[in-house]
């Protein structure tokens, strides 16, 4: 109950304030956003959901800016050898590398953009402002056992965390795990405000981003 009054309810509070603030207030870099994909070559969507594992095992379609090309999945799925680099690479490949990315998608990741829809998702209440990155339901091997994976599903995943913070992209698996684990451990308001100003400072700087 105490962890509920002083953590959960204000945290999902804030959740809800901050994600219809920056839909409305991005309302107008939304249409943009939308515009420009509409408009390019390569794809025929201006969003993409894609099944993301949540809190308590539940799956649910996390909302992207689309930033691939039409058959994306198959396209990578088609070239053994990149796939295999995929799933090393902690299921990430370098823009350069990815041939499933377009020239509008390669700006909209570097500069996190293709983010955006997620504050919905918050919104909704299937993610949080922060909390561990969400994952596709392949890549809970990286966090071991069954008590661990369990322990990584007991929050809802989070738009920003401290994965992006601490370099997001840059920091593969096991690194990865170990670090959404942590937060885990020690999630409180504190740490998520701190855990936000970061992740904004490391999207300005481009760090990590691909």
């Amino acid at each position: 109950m105490k962890q509920f009054l002083f953590y959960r309810l204000p945290k999902r509070i804030l959740d809800i304030v901050v994600s219809l603030v920056a839909l409305v207030v991005l309302s107008p870099i939304f249409l943009v956003i939308a515009l420009i994909i509409k408009f390019s070559k390569g794809t025929s969507h201006v969003f993409y959901a894609q099944d993301r594992v949540g809190q308590g095992g539940k799956h649910f379609k996390i909302y992207k800016f689309q930033s691939m090309v039409d058959n994306a999945d198959r396209i990578l799925k088609s070239d053994a050898q990149l796939y295999q680099k995929f799933v090393d690479n902690g299921y990430k490949l370098p823009t350069k590398e990815d041939p499933r990315i377009t020239k509008i998608g390669a700006v909209l990741r570097k500069t996190s953009l293709d983010e955006l829809p997620q504050f919905w998702n918050t919104l909704i209440g299937n993610m949080s402002i922060i909390g561990p990155r969400p994952v596709v339901e392949s890549e809970l091997v990286e966090y071991g056992d069954t008590k661990r994976i369990q322990k990584f599903l007991s929050v809802k995943p989070g738009v920003f965390g401290l994965w992006q913070a601490s370099g997001r992209s840059n920091i593969g698996y096991p690194e990865r795990a170990e670090i959404e684990l942590d937060y885990v451990d020690r999630a409180n308001l504190t740490l998520d405000f701190k855990i936000m100003f970061q992740t904004v400072i490391a999207i300005l700087k481009g760090d990590g981003a691909f």
